[in-house]
């Protein structure tokens, strides 16, 4: 009977009337390399039915601890409905890339039905009018609860359905499967109590110290900010969210982000990815006269290890890094994000994030549930004068290698992020296949116009392209000159004494002796 850490049960209870913890992952596909050159939605829904029993996470529910004495359980759902998790629909004519992400965005900020096992499947047919993908593409959106998916550590739900071949041998037929019985009440509450007494004498202290400790996922991104604010501009990304969300997205060589990166010794793609963040934001602000004097910052994912040798393996951390929106040169933005990400002393910083989420694992869930909810508050009414961040950069990895869903091969992998109120902007950053796809997510009320924002994400990317470009052709147009001028300056003449010329009261100059 598996339960809740700290840190999901943190994505739940954080979850309001406007704003939810739910992400959502974009799959298109080109079926023409499919059987017969068509996927038929009843083909998709054996595929998962033969799956179910690879991720057990897809049949469970939540069965939740009287009076919160403690987090969550996951359940057997006694009553799973396959059919009602996965969904068939299409867009209207001309089926255009435009309203498949209005589509997408209405479905990702829906809800899920908290009774049920927090996963849905939409299967999108009618992408007729994409320019760049062939006509016939369909596409899936999983939509699942932060609570029931690490995002950061890999996407065991897109390894699940897919295969590396277009003609994979076939599925066997789905396994036997018969619900636990889920647990009674009384061993719950018993438990919780357990629990509780124990969380209660490891608490002792400041109340400071109980509210630092009691929201590790919440903390790490609010906490800083009510305990040791910072003066930082406020954006139209630091207010409260609405319900109604917008996603756009722009693709990318993964090669092209490689000759980014070149440009600036040492930078990895991160930084370059940051770099093109950055040159976004400013480029959109400053459309609307909104842009700060001082650098935008942003909160991301990163993998450190001790800076003692220690060999253990790198644990991922969010951290802030300002983006240097504040210098117009793409390059020196890319040098200066590098120089913050390279720095030892985001490592001191992480420890104390480790300290953090081993600290909540032992904290009450009902004293979780309240401080992030009033985490959340205080985020939101406190941006507009110190937010944290302005937006979240997070990564979604994907393969390296084409994949398959029955014989089709999948063509674009994107995603769509949670946001919140204090934090109304993320860039979700996807890989697959050889390219990077950069997705932003906002709400209709902070970016009416996400077409142009995404515009503005690829105007960032070909700016630094092009600098970067440009920069080994002029180091090879100063290392062709360099031989020419040595050559000509051995060639001329002795140079002549400097004469001395008259100064303004009629005296000669002093002759400068040579260096």
């Amino acid at each position: 009977m598996p339960q809740l850490s700290a840190h999901d049960a943190a994505f739940l209870y954080s979850d309001t009337a406007h704003s939810n913890a739910n992400v959502t992952l974009i799959h298109i596909y080109n079926q023409s390399t499919a059987p017969g050159g068509r996927v038929r939605f009843k083909t998709i829904l054996a595929r998962i039915a033969s799956r179910l029993d690879q991720l057990p996470i897809l049949r469970r529910k939540l069965r939740r601890v009287p009076l919160n004495l403690d987090f969550p359980y996951w359940v057997d759902d006694e009553q799973f409905d396959l059919e009602y998790h996965v969904r068939h629909i299409a867009l209207p004519k001309p089926g255009d890339w435009r309203q498949f992400c209005i589509q997408a965005s209405r479905i990702h900020a829906r809800p899920l039905d908290l009774d049920r096992p927090l996963w849905e499947i939409y299967v999108i047919e009618g992408l007729d009018g994409f320019l760049d993908l062939p006509a016939g593409s369909f596409a899936l959106l999983t939509k699942m609860h932060h609570a029931a998916i690490d995002v950061e550590n890999g996407n065991q739900v897109t390894t699940l359905l897919h295969d590396l071949d277009a003609t994979p041998p076939a599925d066997p037929p789905p396994a036997p499967w018969f619900a636990e019985r889920p647990p009674g009440v009384l061993r719950m509450v018993r438990r919780g109590v357990a629990h509780s007494m124990g969380a209660a004498a490891r608490l002792a202290g400041p109340l400071g110290r109980a509210v630092r400790r009691a929201a590790p996922a919440a903390l790490s991104l609010a906490g800083d900010l009510l305990l040791r604010p910072h003066k930082l501009p406020a954006t139209r990304f630091n207010s409260v969210v609405s319900p109604h969300r917008v996603f756009e997205t722009r693709r990318f060589m993964l090669d092209e982000f490689k000759t980014i990166r070149g440009a600036v010794a040492g930078a990895s793609i991160n930084d370059a990815v940051l770099a093109v963040c950055g040159g976004a934001l400013r480029r959109y602000l400053d459309l609307y006269g909104e842009l700060p004097e001082s650098s935008l910052a942003a909160m991301a994912p990163f993998y450190l290890r001790p800076s003692d040798g220690t060999a253990v393996s790198p644990e991922l951390t969010w951290l802030r890094v300002a983006l240097g929106t504040d210098l117009a040169d793409p390059l020196q933005r890319l040098a200066f994000i590098h120089g913050q990400t390279a720095s030892s002393e985001h490592l001191s910083r992480a420890v104390g994030a480790r300290e953090l989420s081993e600290a909540g694992s032992h904290v009450p869930a009902a004293t979780l549930a309240l401080t992030a909810k009033l985490l959340g508050r205080a985020t939101a009414s406190i941006g507009r004068r110190s937010p944290l961040a302005h937006c979240t950069i997070t990564n979604v990895p994907g393969p390296a290698v084409p994949l398959y869903l029955c014989g089709a091969r999948m063509t674009y992998f994107s995603a769509i992020m949670p946001i919140a109120d204090g934090m109304g902007l993320v860039f979700a950053v996807t890989s697959y296949d050889g390219r990077i796809v950069i997705s932003p997510t906002s709400c209709r009320e902070l970016m009416p116009d996400p077409e142009t924002f995404a515009q503005c994400v690829r105007d960032s990317f070909q700016e630094l392209l092009a600098a970067a470009q440009a920069r080994p052709a002029a180091s090879a147009a100063r290392r062709r000159a360099a031989p020419r001028s040595a050559a000509k300056a051995a060639a001329a003449p002795a140079s002549k004494p400097p004469r001395r010329r008259a100064s303004a009261s009629g005296r000669r100059s002093p002759t400068i002796p040579a260096a």
